[in-house]
């Protein structure tokens, strides 16, 4: 572990539930509940615009206030606001208002990623997300902390505490260490590409040096923030995950073969499940999956996703129990809050 603190436990969704938007967001508020009910600490939703095959939610901010009247003890995370495609100065207010309606419950994830085809409707390059998320997040900064704005405007409500609670998405060991030098939490995801040269590295291979520049950089006394974002689908038997994993991630696969990424789409499913960095089977095969990954012994938060085997719904409220009474408490998680049966 990163810190003394003990494991917290989240559920991220992208909320992609076959069905209609209506029916994910009904979905994704019910898993989220579910997550709550076995003491899960946090969820987190992913911001999406347009693409309605990568995620399902184009306003996050709007759906955790939806969630946030709906639980009572979860915390509520953005992972991530794509902050390029934003007014900062918006979503300062947007996460003031939610934080404070949901009683301080909002862990404000950003990040400069999206498809790169999104940005020009937003008037952007893809080459522009960078230095226009730096300039944003400065001014995001600045306006939850109660800082003049440009004309001598503060917003209202200011909300200096969400300073505490702003976590930083990167694939890159720079954007690491830029996380750690403004003391932010370190977001990392469930699955990075390989390069030309190490088409053969693990996840941890990728990450661990990532861990060190945002440790590296942390200022004193600053206490680190590292979030592992896993795809995790347990089940009660592995035939039963595997079964649903070849339809989930061959569709995945094919996704990616038509843009040209990530091999032919007739790859064998033991490829495609190490590729993607993916942990399924039984809760006892995918505890010792997740005890081979060393950045877990590093991370402060891991969160579980269900993507890219996207199950359906009742087996997805099913890989929550399990993580959280078979897989996690072996990991050092104990619930927030004492486990709850849910029907």
């Amino acid at each position: 572990m990163a810190t003394s603190r003990p494991l917290r436990l989240g559920f991220f969704t992208r909320l992609l539930d076959e069905g209609s938007a209506a029916e994910r967001y009904r979905c994704a508020t019910e898993q989220i509940q579910r997550a709550e009910a076995f003491g899960f600490d946090t969820a987190w939703v992913a911001q999406h615009h347009f693409h309605e095959a990568e995620g399902g939610l184009p306003a996050p901010l709007v759906f955790l206030a939806h969630v946030a009247a709906r639980t009572s003890r979860i915390r509520l995370g953005t992972g991530v606001v794509t902050l390029p495609m934003e007014q900062p100065i918006r979503v300062a207010e947007d996460a003031a208002v939610l934080d404070i309606l949901s009683g301080g419950r909002l862990e404000l994830g950003v990040g400069s990623g999206g498809n790169p085809t999104a940005f020009a409707a937003f008037g952007l390059g893809n080459d522009d997300r960078r230095s226009v998320f730096e300039a944003h997040l400065a001014t995001l900064r600045d306006a939850l902390g109660g800082q003049a704005l440009p004309g001598g405007d503060r917003i209202y409500p200011a909300r200096p505490g969400l300073l505490d609670r702003i976590w930083f998405a990167t694939f890159s060991v720079e954007g690491a260490r830029a996380a750690g030098r403004l003391g932010t939490g370190l977001l990392l995801s469930r699955t990075q590409p390989r390069t030309a040269d190490e088409p053969d590295a693990t996840l941890a291979d990728i990450q661990d040096p990532m861990v060190d520049a945002y440790l590296g950089a942390l200022p004193v006394g600053v206490a680190p923030r590292i979030l592992a974002s896993r795809s995790v689908f347990v089940a009660d038997s592995r035939a039963e995950a595997l079964r649903h994993a070849e339809v989930g991630l061959r569709r995945f696969q094919a996704r990616l073969a038509a843009t040209g990424r990530g091999g032919p789409p007739d790859l064998p499913l033991a490829d495609i499940i190490r590729r993607q960095d993916v942990h399924l089977g039984t809760p006892e095969e995918v505890l010792a999956s997740l005890r081979a990954d060393r950045v877990l012994d590093r991370a402060t938060d891991l969160a579980v996703q269900v993507h890219s085997v996207d199950p359906p719904h009742a087996l997805v409220l099913r890989s929550i129990e399990l993580v959280a009474t078979a897989v996690a408490p072996a990991l050092g998680w104990r619930p927030a809050a004492p486990a709850l049966r849910v029907a």
